[in-house]
C-alpha cells in the first residue's frame, strides 16, 4: 500500500473516533473571538482562547474551513484569517494590507449575498461598518490590541459567544462553504489512491509540523513550475488524485505531526510519525504504546504498567509470535519519516508491514549492538545510540542524511548504511571516547553489513585480526602506563596516540613498545609480580601475531580499525574486572 493511501484509510479511521475534522476543514491555530451583536457592531474586547498555561501562550487548535492556499498571492479564508485580512490591520510593514482587507470583503460579501442566517447577516454589517483606522480607536485593553495583530482571528455572535458556537459552524456556513468548495469546472479522473473516478485535487493542502520546515506548511505533492507540465497536464493533474483523498492523507498526516501527538517522534531532522492497522482497535493501540519506547521515548511509569512486559519480552530476544500472537500477525504497522527541503517535504523513510515483522527486526538489531560488557543504561534507544556519532553528543549535531538512513536499515531489517561506521570513527579519533555504545555500532556494521565473524561480542583470546590484536595491545600499554605512573597522568598513550595508533600503526607501536619497556622496568621496582603478569599479557599478544612478519602494517582498512576499538574496548574492560589495585607504585 502507498503511502498516501496509509494516511487515506487512516483518516477514516480517526474519523469514526471524532479526532479529525469533516471533509472541507482543517485543523487551525487560532488566538482571539471576536463578538459581534446582530446590527454587526463589536460587542466589547476581543476574547483570547490561547492556552496561557506554559511559558508562552499557545493558539487553540479548532476544525476551521480549509485554508486558501497561497505562497504568495492574496486569497482569504472563509469567516476566519489573520488580522491583516479580517481587521486590515498588522504589526508589520503592511506593504499589502489593505489589498488583503479588501480581498476578504469582496469575497464574503460575494459568498454571504443571499444569506438569512442571523449570524452571517451580522458578519456582513460588520464587514460594511468596519474601517482599519477605528482599531486604534477601540476601548480594549493595551494588551489585547498588541496581542491580536497578525494572529488568526474567528467570530460569533454575542449571544452564542458563551456556547462556543462560532459562525464558521453554523449550519448555513457549512452549506455555503460546501458550495464554494464545489464551484468551478473540476478534471475528474481515476484517483490514483482511491482507484475511483472523481473531481482531482489541483493543489494539495499544506502538512505542516516537519521541524524545520516552513511554518506555512509544505508539499510532498506539488507541481508548481512549467517544467513540470507532461502532456499538457498541469499541477495536480500530472499524479491524479481526488479532492476527497487528498483531503484526507493530508488530514490524517498533520494530525499526526501536531505538537505533542503520541503518534510522532523526532529523529535526527526526521519527524517521524507511526500508525497502525487491525481489526481489533485494542491490539493496534498497544503497538503505537510499544513503539515510541523502542527508538527514543523515555518509559514512564504509566507506560511501564500498561507495556512493560511486552517490551521486557520484545528486549529479551523472545519471538513476538509465540507471546502475543495477535500484535505480531493482525496488526498492520505504518511508520513514515519527514523531513524539510525546500517548499517540499522529502521522504526520509518509509516502513508497512506487520508489527511482528517490524519486532523481528528490531531484535535483530539489539543482537547485532549487543556487546560485554554492556552499557550501563538497559534499556537503549535508538536516540541515544545516535547521539554517540554528533559533534559534543548534542541531538542538533546528529547528521541528518544518516540518522534517516539507518533507522530505515533497523526497520527493514537491510544493510547498514556505511557512512555509519566512518562517521563513529571519526568520533572516536577526534575525542578520544571508546565506549560501550559506540563500540556497539561498530560491532553491528561489521556484522551486518560485512558479515563479519571477528567481531566478538567479548573478549576473545583466540581472535587473530591484526585490528583487534592491535587494539587488545594498545590497552595493555595503556594499562602499563597507568601501572607505572599513576592514574593522575595529564595526558595518557590514548589522548596523544589512539587516532595514529588505530589508523597508521607502524608510525606509533615501536614507540609505545619502547616506552612501555621503561615502565615495566619501574613497575619492576614495587611489583615484580605484577610486572610479569602484564609482560606476559604482551607477550600473548605478539605469539597471536607471531606468523606474520609484519605485526605493526603501514595502515588499516576502516573494518580492522572499528576491529581495533573493539579490541581496544574488551581488553580494558577486562582489566575492571579484576580486584587487583596494582594500578599505581608504592
Amino acid at each position: 500500500m502507498t503511502i498516501l493511501a496509509s494516511l487515506n484509510n487512516a483518516y477514516y479511521r480517526l474519523a469514526k473516533r471524532d479526532k479529525v475534522p469533516a471533509f472541507g476543514f482543517s485543523t487551525e491555530k487560532v488566538s482571539f473571538v471576536i463578538s459581534l451583536n446582530s446590527d454587526g457592531s463589536i460587542a466589547g474586547p476581543p476574547r483570547d482562547i490561547r492556552d496561557t498555561s506554559g511559558k508562552k501562550p499557545t493558539p487553540k487548535l479548532l476544525p476551521l474551513p480549509q485554508p486558501a492556499k497561497r505562497s504568495s498571492g492574496i486569497k482569504p479564508n472563509f469567516l476566519w484569517d489573520k488580522t491583516s485580512y479580517v481587521l486590515g490591520i498588522t504589526a508589520g510593514s503592511g506593504n499589502r494590507t489593505q489589498e488583503e482587507h479588501k480581498a476578504f470583503i469582496d469575497f464574503h460579501n460575494t459568498a454571504l449575498k443571499d444569506t438569512q442566517d442571523k449570524g452571517l447577516k451580522a458578519f456582513l454589517l460588520f464587514l460594511q461598518k468596519w474601517k482599519p483606522d477605528e482599531f486604534e480607536k477601540l476601548n480594549w485593553p493595551e494588551e489585547i490590541k498588541t496581542n491580536i495583530k497578525d494572529q488568526n482571528v474567528i467570530f460569533a455572535l454575542e449571544s452564542e459567544r458563551l456556547e462556543d458556537d462560532y459562525l464558521h459552524n453554523h449550519s448555513a456556513a457549512r452549506q455555503i462553504w460546501a458550495d464554494l468548495a464545489s464551484e468551478g469546472e473540476k478534471t475528474q479522473a481515476i484517483c490514483l489512491v482511491t482507484g475511483k473516478k472523481a473531481p482531482i485535487a489541483r493543489l494539495h493542502p499544506s502538512i505542516k509540523g516537519v521541524r524545520g520546515g516552513q511554518s506555512s506548511g509544505a508539499s510532498i505533492v506539488s507541481f508548481n513550475l512549467d517544467a513540470f507540465t507532461s502532456y499538457n497536464h498541469e499541477q495536480g493533474e500530472n499524479a491524479p488524485v481526488s479532492e476527497a483523498a487528498t483531503f484526507a492523507y493530508t488530514t490524517a498526516l498533520n494530525k499526526f505531526l501536531e505538537k505533542g501527538s503520541v503518534n510522532r517522534i523526532q529523529l535526527g531532522d526526521a519527524s517521524t510519525v507511526f500508525w497502525a492497522d487491525a481489526a481489533n482497535a485494542e491490539a493496534a493501540a498497544i503497538t503505537e504504546d510499544i513503539f515510541p519506547y523502542l527508538l527514543d521515548v523515555n518509559e514512564t511509569a504509566e507506560a511501564k504498567n500498561k507495556i512493560l512486559p511486552i517490551l521486557d519480552s520484545i528486549r529479551k530476544g523472545e519471538p513476538l509470535i509465540e507471546t502475543n500472537p495477535d500484535l505480531s500477525k493482525d496488526v498492520r504497522f505504518y511508520i513514515l519519516g519527514l523531513a524539510p527541503n525546500a517548499a517540499r517535504i522529502s521522504i526520509r523513510f518509509w516502513f508497512e508491514d506487520t508489527f511482528g515483522v517490524l519486532i523481528k527486526n528490531y531484535q535483530k538489531f539489539l543482537d547485532n549492538m549487543h556487546i560485554e560488557p554492556p552499557d550501563m543504561d538497559n534499556n537503549l534507544s535508538l536516540w541515544k545510540y545516535l547521539r554517540e556519532i554528533a559533534v559534543l553528543g548534542k541531538s542538533e549535531n546528529v547528521p541528518p542524511n544518516l540518522s534517516g538512513e539507518w533507522t530505515r536499515s533497523i526497520l527493514t531489517g537491510k544493510r547498514y548504511p556505511q557512512t555509519l561506521l566512518t562517521n563513529v570513527l571519526m568520533r572516536i579519533r577526534s575525542d578520544k571516547n571508546v565506549n560501550s555504545r559506540r563500540v556497539s555500532i561498530l560491532k553491528s556494521v561489521l556484522i551486518r553489513n560485512l558479515k563479519s565473524k571477528e567481531a566478538p561480542v567479548a573478549l576473545d583470546p583466540e581472535n587473530k585480526n591484526k585490528g583487534y590484536l592491535l587494539g587488545r595491545l594498545f590497552a595493555i600499554y595503556e594499562r602499563i602506563q597507568y601501572a607505572a605512573l599513576g592514574d593522575k597522568v595529564n595526558a595518557t598513550i590514548k589522548d596523544k596516540f589512539y587516532g595514529s595508533a588505530a589508523s597508521q600503526p607502524r608510525k606509533v607501536f615501536a614507540l609505545l613498545d619502547k616506552g612501555s619497556a621503561n615502565h615495566l622496568s619501574k613497575i619492576g621496582k614495587h611489583k615484580t609480580g605484577y610486572k610479569i603478569t602484564l609482560e606476559k599479557q604482551v607477550g600473548e599478544i605478539f605469539d597471536l601475531m607471531s606468523p606474520s612478519k609484519d605485526p605493526f602494517p603501514t595502515a588499516l582498512s576502516s573494518e580492522e580499525q572499528a576491529l581495533f576499538a573493539l579490541g581496544y574496548y574488551h581488553q580494558r574492560s577486562e582489566f575492571f574486572k579484576t580486584k587487583s589495585t596494582d594500578v599505581t607504585p608504592q
